[in-house]
C-alpha cells in the first residue's frame, strides 16, 4: 500500500481556493514583522502600512514568484550518496522524521517507560538510527538538546554539529537566524573551505513557519532575506490550527494556509530569485477536548494531501506532515 494516491481537491476546487488566496494576499494582506522584508515587498510594487506592518501583495508578485522557484532540484547529502530528488509533479516521494520535540522516552521494561527532557546525546543517538534506515531519506532535528538550553553555549550550532556528524544524510535543522553566517561556515569545513563547493551543495535546509493568521514573523523573514545568500534551501511551513488559528471549515484553513505560505515563498524569491524553496505544512485542526493540535488526526491526512495537491497546481516541491 505504498504511495497511495489521494486527490481530495478537483481541478475546479484548486483554482477556487487560488482566487480566494489571492483576494485574501491584497485584503487583508499580510503582517511582516520586519523591517528589511517589508522593504522588499515595497521595492517590488507591494502597497505597505508601515504603522500596521501591514503588505498586500499583487497578483502579478505571486505569478512571477511562481515562475523563478524552481519546480525540481537537489537536496544534497554530506557524502554525495544519499542526495535526494525533489520535484513538484508527485513522481518521487522522500520520507522525513517528524520533529521538533523536547522529551524522550525511555523504555525501562515489563512494560513501563520514563519521560524526560531530551539531550544532545539523544539527538546524536537517533540520527546514528535514522542514518541506517534505508526506509528513511532525511532527517528533521528530531528533539532539541535540553541540557544546553541554559548553557552559554550556542545551543543550535551544537545539535547542527551533532547531527552532521551523525548522519550523511540531507536534514532540516531548527536554526537561528542570527547564526547563518556560522551554520554556513561549519558547511565549508566539510568542503575544506571551499565556498563554492558549500554555497551550490548545502547540505541542511534552513526554514521557518509564519505566525498564523496571516503573519510572517522575524525568524522566518529572515531566513528568507538572508540565507539565500549563503546557500540555503528554504522551508516555508504553515502550523495553523483549524478553528484556533485558521477558520473551522477545512476549505477556509486551506486559504488562510496558501496565502501565508506564498507570502513567505514570494519574499524568499523576490530577495533571491531562484532559490532552492519548499512549499510546507504541518496544518491541523485543534482538539478543544484535549487542548491540543493532533497530528494524527484525519483532518491532517486530509490537509496534507490537499496541500500536495496545492503544491503541485503551483509546480513547487513540498513537504508535508503525515498521519
Amino acid at each position: 500500500m505504498e504511495n497511495i494516491t489521494a486527490n481530495p481537491l478537483s481541478k475546479s476546487d484548486l483554482e477556487m481556493i487560488h482566487v480566494a488566496t489571492l483576494r485574501v494576499l491584497m485584503d487583508p494582506g499580510i503582517l511582516v514583522n520586519h523591517d528589511g522584508a517589508r522593504k522588499v515587498f515595497k521595492d517590488a510594487g507591494c502597497e505597505v502600512d508601515e504603522n500596521t506592518k501591514i503588505v498586500k501583495i499583487p497578483e502579478h508578485l505571486v505569478k512571477k514568484a511562481l515562475e523563478t522557484a524552481p519546480r525540481s532540484f537537489t537536496l544534497h547529502s554530506r557524502d554525495g550518496q544519499h542526495d535526494l530528488s525533489m520535484v513538484s509533479d508527485g513522481t518521487v516521494t522522500n520520507y522525513l522524521t517528524f520533529g521538533v520535540g523536547v522529551k524522550m522516552t525511555d523504555y525501562l521494561g515489563k512494560g513501563e517507560y520514563r519521560t524526560r527532557p531530551s539531550t544532545l546525546q539523544d539527538i546524536g543517538n537517533v540520527c546514528r538510527v535514522v542514518d541506517a534506515c534505508k526506509n528513511v531519506d532525511w532527517i528533521c532535528s528530531p528533539v532539541t538538546a535540553m541540557d544546553y538550553v541554559t548553557k552559554p553555549e550556542v545551543r543550535t550550532l551544537h545539535e547542527i554539529d551533532t547531527i552532521t556528524t551523525n548522519t550523511s544524510k540531507p536534514f532540516l535543522s531548527d536554526p537561528e537566524p542570527q547564526y547563518l553566517p556560522e551554520y554556513f561556515e561549519m558547511i565549508k569545513a566539510f568542503y575544506g573551505g571551499d565556498e563554492e563547493e558549500a554555497m551550490k551543495k548545502p547540505f541542511f535546509i534552513v526554514g521557518s513557519c509564519p505566525s498564523s493568521p496571516l503573519q510572517l514573523d522575524y525568524a522566518l523573514c529572515e531566513f528568507a532575506t538572508t540565507g539565500g545568500n549563503y546557500g540555503f534551501p528554504m522551508m516555508v511551513l504553515s502550523m495553523a490550527m483549524g478553528a484556533a488559528s485558521s477558520p473551522i471549515h477545512l476549505a477556509g484553513t486551506l486559504v488562510t494556509h496558501n496565502a501565508e505560505v506564498l507570502a513567505g515563498i514570494i519574499l524568499t524569491q523576490l530577495a533571491h530569485p531562484g532559490r532552492n524553496t519548499f512549499y510546507g505544512s504541518s496544518t491541523t485542526c485543534f482538539d478543544f477536548i484535549c487542548n491540543a493540535a493532533p497530528v494524527g488526526s484525519p483532518e491532517l491526512a486530509l490537509i496534507s494531501a490537499a496541500v500536495a495537491q496545492l503544491a503541485q497546481y503551483y509546480g513547487m516541491p513540498s513537504i508535508v506532515a503525515g498521519s
